[in-house]
């Protein structure tokens, strides 16, 4: 009688060691464009503090010169996720069929945050040949691209100072070049970025152009989803982005008047450090930290000024409209699954 009770013990031995055997569920993979700047934090916490690994999702990053550069590959579905400015070029390539939606915040601008703004040589300052956002008038200045929002946020200046954007000579380059352009006197203006921002004024080529924030609520950068990641992983998508709102959060929390002062900045700055090309933690202390919405939806009222003024320069060719290209119910399900915002003191 014995022998049944027996075989029934080793069976039972046999697959339990069997089943901690088994190997463990592969993760899933995502593949994320990057710019290689700050506005990329959020992705970088969410690797370094181990988000993605906890929701089973193991990330490969593709550097890209700017945003514009990953609409093919999130069209082929060679990239899951994107980030960067949402230029007119972005609705232009959905109005030919590439489905990519907005998801949510990257960065964007408020007061206090205003790490993208319209500087002026110190020299036109220094002179009175500059006083306000009207003398802009007959000035050249410079933003990076046609149709990005750089060019809008000039517009934005031109229209406090009540001007039109055709009273200026609108020249393009990157922003780290607008800082020799600055040295050299080789434009009188431009919309820039950090760090050109902190290291154009602390270098005494330039000063802000306004004391107010020139264009609060901007949203300067935002985060993409291919097509294919949204219908054939909407699941995975969705844990994606639950580890990134998650990591968002983090960098809230490390804000405080106007820098990266608050609880957890220390981390912060050294997953930046890390991460980012600018390896001087002392810089990512002075400069102006970018603003981010905790609960990740995207500002569509700033959208939609932009996609105006694209519009009315004719820059944006079709019909397809920025709420047929923001999708904000990743970022509500990942709110709802983590909880209201709780700020650390």
């Amino acid at each position: 009688m014995m022998l049944p009770v027996l075989r029934l013990i080793a069976l039972g031995v046999a697959l339990a060691v069997g089943l901690s055997a088994a190997p463990a569920q592969a993760p899933e993979q995502v593949g994320i464009g990057l710019t290689d700047t700050s506005s990329d934090v959020a992705f970088f916490i969410a690797d370094k503090k181990g988000y993605f690994r906890n929701q089973g999702i193991a990330v490969t990053t593709t550097p890209f010169a700017s945003a514009a550069k990953m609409i093919a590959p999130l069209g082929t579905g060679q990239l899951d996720v994107g980030g960067g400015t949402v230029a007119a070029g972005l609705y232009n390539a959905v109005e030919r069929g590439i489905n990519i939606k907005i998801v949510a915040d990257k960065a964007s601008i408020k007061d206090g945050y205003e790490y993208s703004t319209l500087l002026v040589r110190k020299d036109l300052a220094d002179s009175g040949r500059y006083k306000d956002l009207a003398d802009l008038k007959g000035m050249t200045i410079a933003t990076a691209a046609q149709g990005a929002g750089s060019e809008s946020s000039l517009n934005e200046a031109l229209k406090k100072g009540g001007l039109k954007f055709s009273d200026v000579n609108v020249v393009y380059m990157g922003f780290p070049e607008m800082l020799a352009a600055f040295k050299n006197k080789g434009i009188d203006a431009g919309v820039t970025n950090e760090p050109t921002v902190t290291r154009s004024i602390s270098e005494g080529f330039a000063v802000r152009a306004s004391k107010s924030t020139i264009y609060p609520g901007q949203q300067t950068a935002v985060a993409l989803y291919a097509d294919e990641f949204i219908v054939k992983r909407r699941a995975v998508a969705q844990k994606f982005m639950s580890a990134y709102i998650r990591a968002l959060r983090d960098y809230n929390d490390a804000l405080k008047d106007g820098k990266l002062a608050g609880p957890g900045a220390d981390e912060i700055i050294a997953i930046l450090n890390e991460y980012t090309r600018i390896k001087d933690p002392a810089a990512y202390r002075e400069m102006t930290p970018f603003a981010a919405n905790p609960d990740g939806r995207v500002n569509t009222a700033s959208l939609k000024n932009d996609y105006d003024f694209y519009k009315q320069r004719g820059l944006i060719t079709g019909r397809v409209a920025v709420d047929q290209v923001v999708d904000n119910s990743f970022a509500d399900e990942a709110v709802r699954l983590l909880g209201t915002y709780q700020p650390r003191n």
